[in-house]
């Protein structure tokens, strides 16, 4: 592939549409992300707002009421929401996470059934795949799905999943071979919140993304015609790792809003806040702590939006591009919050000032949706 197949370009209509979502970020959710991450309490009317704004529609083609935008626009969105609020954008990201397995390997009726009432906000979704024993070895899962007649028996539980109580519907992984072997014999089903045999378990207390309920969805004998079936019998592990190559760039988006956000914060403290007599960015010291942290959300920027090209036009290399981006901008994430924190100083430890929330809620990004352990083995497998 030449150097030239590699080059990415925004469309006007994208920078301003992304010009609107940063002016609605910093105007409409931005003032609610302390009182969120305090009360650590689902933002329902921020939820509506993105709907009104057609924000929602973002992950989803124009036949099924979508803007058709592709990948990039959706995570340029990401970002400028995750400046202003991390939980907020994790509401965006599970629109994509939690309907990629239909969107990518579901029947024509569930596409139907399923994809316009999220692309309107009508309907929330959530992806099951972790459990209690099966984090990042999905293969290790105890949920089982077992036949009868022409529908579906599903029972276990699940863990670490967001939307939890949110979703109307969670598109579950289980087990319906278990002779199959290691990350095989598993398929996916959609199912409806409102089943009989669904329950709502522990919700997780965190550290932070507070806006957002994660925990344990619980099947008992849920009952779901062959219908909600996502693809073939035993194919599931298949339909989960496609997805995850795709939706971790989600979590690179939300990692570099954190970011980008805790250093437009700092060098805005850091021209105000005075020392010996002058504005500390009149300091070396400080001066170069705002550089690297610009230059590291830079560079994340590049690689994110390179990325997210590659699954647009549907690169062969998409998997490893997802995993760079996810692991690089996480990192930087993390990084550049402790070191906003620092340009603070005492200010940067107490609730009154956002960037002691985002350094909590920069943590996660490393860990959700395949630790970065787990993306450096991904890389690691294209270069032998």
């Amino acid at each position: 592939m030449s150097a030239l197949a590699d080059v990415y370009t925004i469309p006007q209509e994208h920078l301003d549409f992304r010009d609107t979502i940063r002016q609605i970020a910093q105007e409409r959710i931005a003032p609610r992300a302390a009182e969120i991450d305090e009360r650590a309490e689902y933002p329902h009317d921020l939820r509506r707002l993105l709907a009104e704004q057609d924000i929602l529609g973002l992950p989803f083609e124009p036949e099924h009421g979508g803007t058709g935008t592709g990948t990039l626009m959706l995570n340029m969105a990401v970002e400028e929401i995750a400046k202003a609020c991390a939980s907020t954008a994790l509401i965006l990201m599970v629109q994509e996470l939690g309907t990629l397995p239909i969107r990518l390997f579901g029947s024509d009726e569930l596409k139907d059934r399923f994809l316009p009432r999220c692309a309107s906000g009508e309907w929330s979704p959530a992806f099951a795949l972790s459990e209690p024993e099966a984090g990042s070895d999905p293969g290790g899962m105890l949920t089982r799905a077992v036949p009868d007649g022409d529908e579906w028996v599903i029972d276990g539980t699940k863990n670490w999943i967001t939307n939890l109580g949110i979703a109307d519907f969670y598109v579950v992984f289980a087990v319906t071979d278990r002779d199959a072997g290691h990350s095989h014999g598993v398929t996916a089903f959609v199912v409806e919140a409102d089943r009989p045999g669904f329950s709502v378990g522990k919700l997780e207390h965190k550290l932070g993304i507070r806006g957002s309920p994660t925990g344990q969805p619980i099947f008992e004998g849920v009952r779901v015609p062959d219908e909600n079936r996502i693809g073939d019998v035993n194919e599931g592990f298949k339909a989960a790792m496609a997805t995850l190559d795709r939706s971790r760039l989600g979590v690179a988006a939300q990692a570099l809003g954190i970011a980008q956000g805790a250093t437009d914060y700092a060098a805005a403290y850091a021209r105000e806040r005075r020392q010996f007599g002058q504005p500390i960015n009149s300091f070396q010291a400080i001066q170069f702590k705002l550089a690297d942290m610009e230059t590291q959300c830079a560079a994340g920027r590049e690689l994110l939006y390179q990325a997210c090209a590659k699954i647009d036009r549907g690169d062969h290399d998409l998997g490893k591009y997802s995993a760079m981006a996810k692991l690089f901008c996480s990192d930087v994430a993390m990084r550049v919050t402790v070191e906003a924190v620092q340009v603070l100083g005492g200010y940067g430890y107490v609730k009154e000032y956002p960037v002691e929330r985002m350094m909590r809620d920069a943590k996660i990004t490393q860990i959700y949706e395949g630790t970065n352990e787990i993306q450096r083995l991904v890389i690691a497998r294209t270069l032998r």
